[in-house]
């Protein structure tokens, strides 16, 4: 008699920059970041994650609101966290990306803008930062895994993917 094991496999999902993911159940997101910032948070309570990829801090007004914007994205990730399940009070946040990685970008700093947002914001929101890995002068490929919270981070040259 054979015994038949279930794995329960998390689903993977690449993140472009622009965009956040949040669902319940077992997910392995995966994005590159250079001068972006991702915010993966996560719920140790309910085991769920979920992560934005965006390019610039603020959204001026013009155009659409999209979570290319750190003002949108943030709190777009948070909103769709709590209507997964997710209690506001329990997420803890990672921090990644933020990097210098083209030679111009000492003049406009976006990395370090970003940064600056991230920590801002979400001091403002009461979310506790676990960990962050910014700044640079690499570019970094992470995987986020939202079910155990875990962030495996590569750093990542010009060209790397």
């Amino acid at each position: 008699m054979k015994l038949l094991q279930t794995a329960t496999r998390a689903t993977s999902q690449y993140l472009y920059p622009g965009m956040l993911f949040a669902e319940p159940g077992s997910h392995s997101v995966v994005t590159v970041l250079g001068s972006c910032v991702s915010i993966c948070l996560w719920d140790p309570v309910s085991r769920t994650g979920g992560m934005n990829h965006y390019l610039l801090p603020y959204w001026n007004g013009d155009g659409l609101k999209t979570p290319k914007y750190g003002n949108i994205a943030i709190p777009m990730l948070v909103e769709r966290l709590v209507n997964a399940g997710c209690r506001r009070g329990d997420l803890v946040a990672k921090v990644f990306g933020g990097g210098s990685v083209l030679e111009s970008s000492g003049v406009l700093n976006v990395g370090g803008r970003n940064i600056e947002f991230a920590q801002g914001a979400l001091q403002e929101a009461g979310i506790p930062v676990a960990c962050m890995d910014v700044g640079g002068t690499q570019g970094r490929k992470i995987m986020f895994l939202t079910s155990t919270g875990e962030v495996y981070v590569r750093k990542v040259g010009r060209g790397e993917r």
